[in-house]
């Protein structure tokens, strides 16, 4: 694999505020990584300095293709207005707006690539029905086909499983393999310790002033959750001795 990203002794918060400082991993394709913090520890932030929309306090960031190229991007729902008139398929072909062309008008290839990609995120049967008359899982389906349009080398997912349930979970996760797959690099930022992270293959935990990366079981261990402030000790203590009793059955 190759790096997509290499980010070198990185700081990064605000003038009077520092949220983790000494930062240094490669985001390599066909790769997941998992960010993971309590509430104000940097999640977002960080996905904010990735997408170029803040600068970092020290280090640097080095794209080794050349300079930053597309990245496919999906905020958190709670940030998108169902209320915009739009309809599935239209939400979808967004995601490629810049190859449309002048007038923006779909030719016949660019409607084949947007059927394919509803119908990869499960939305093709609903493709005419406008944005607020979907469920919440209806709705990060769509999103979904919209970042597929984007068809970039590396995918940012804030939150993407929140208020979706498991069948759309599984659909959703299976889509990011398929990322994976095909090489893509994909950064997803998840709100709790779900089977979701069986699915990633580096973690980044972020709390109390630190950034913690590698492999998943070196990052998420008891000790470092409590010490990054990510849960308490009796939560920890739980933790552990349930992994214990599932591993005892295996």
């Amino acid at each position: 694999m190759s790096a997509v990203l290499e980010i070198r002794n990185l700081a990064l918060g605000y003038p009077d505020l520092s949220l983790f400082r000494g930062l240094s991993m490669d985001v390599e394709s066909g790769s997941t990584l998992a960010v993971l913090g309590a509430n104000g520890s940097g999640k977002s932030t960080f996905m904010k300095m990735l997408l170029g929309l803040m600068a970092p306090l020290a280090g640097h960031l080095r794209w080794p293709d050349g300079p930053l190229r597309e990245i496919g991007y999906l905020a958190q729902m709670t940030e998108f207005d169902r209320r915009f008139p739009l309809r599935v398929r239209d939400l979808a072909a967004m995601g490629a707006w810049k190859g449309f062309g002048i007038g923006g008008r779909l030719d016949k290839d660019a409607k084949a690539k947007v059927a394919s990609a509803l119908d990869a995120a499960g939305v093709l049967d609903i493709a005419d029905r406008s944005l607020h008359t979907l469920s919440g899982g209806q709705l990060q389906r769509a999103l979904f086909a919209r970042v597929i349009m984007q068809d970039a080398p590396l995918i940012l997912l804030d939150e993407p499983f929140a208020a979706v349930d498991q069948s759309t979970e599984a659909h959703l996760l299976s889509i990011i393999n398929q990322w994976r797959d095909e090489g893509r690099a994909v950064i997803l930022v998840v709100h709790d310790l779900s089977s979701v992270l069986d699915h990633c293959d580096t973690a980044l935990l972020l709390g109390n002033g630190e950034a913690s990366y590698g492999p998943v079981d070196t990052v998420l261990t008891p000790e470092r959750l409590v010490s990054q402030n990510y849960m308490s000790q009796s939560q920890a203590t739980w933790m552990f001795r349930s992994t214990q009793a599932e591993a005892s059955h295996v």
